[in-house]
């Protein structure tokens, strides 16, 4: 393969790890946030409107943000009825011919968040909630990993037909 080609998937793949690897310490976070929202509610009495609220969002982050590494290291869910059994090059083919239909779903989803995205600026979109969020942030990080999901899944075609020719390209 072209320099730039395999220059373009270590590239991606390398975003891809780091933001699925952000993506996982995210865990941290919401399990912190829903243990303070538990002692402040049942032991200090005193309850935050915002904690269950805050992990909401930040569960959307951590699927938004663990899609491209998810499609990097092939973890996705497929019928491996017949799949598993085909060769490298087989399986090469099928994802081949699978990955357009990914591609234009994931060009309808970036589509319809750029949508949402442009009427949550538009509007000053919040939550309608005690603590009222904006939902701008969750919105705009919805955009990027679709763009990296679409990154990956380009890097995904060239590592197919890197593998239909012989070449590896990782």
């Amino acid at each position: 393969m072209h320099p730039l080609i395999a220059g373009y998937v270590r590239w991606t793949d390398r975003i891809s790890d780091y933001v699925g690897y952000l993506a996982a310490s995210l865990i941290f976070f919401m399990g912190g946030t829903l243990i303070f929202d538990a002692i402040t509610r049942n032991l200090l009495k005193m309850p935050v409107h915002w904690a269950v609220e805050l992990t909401q969002f930040t569960l959307a982050a951590y699927y938004f943000m663990g899609g491209p590494i998810t499609l990097k290291n092939n973890d996705h869910v497929r019928m491996d009825l017949w799949y598993s059994g085909l060769s490298e090059r087989g399986k090469a083919k099928v994802d081949l011919a699978t990955i357009g239909c990914m591609i234009f779903y994931l060009g309808v989803l970036l589509a319809g968040s750029m949508s949402s995205l442009q009427y949550a600026l538009t509007t000053n979109e919040r939550r309608f909630s005690i603590w009222n969020p904006s939902v701008i942030p969750i919105k705009s990080l919805m955009v990027v990993c679709l763009v990296l999901m679409l990154m990956q899944a380009v890097s995904l075609v060239f590592k197919h037909i890197a593998t239909l020719r012989g070449e590896d390209l990782r």
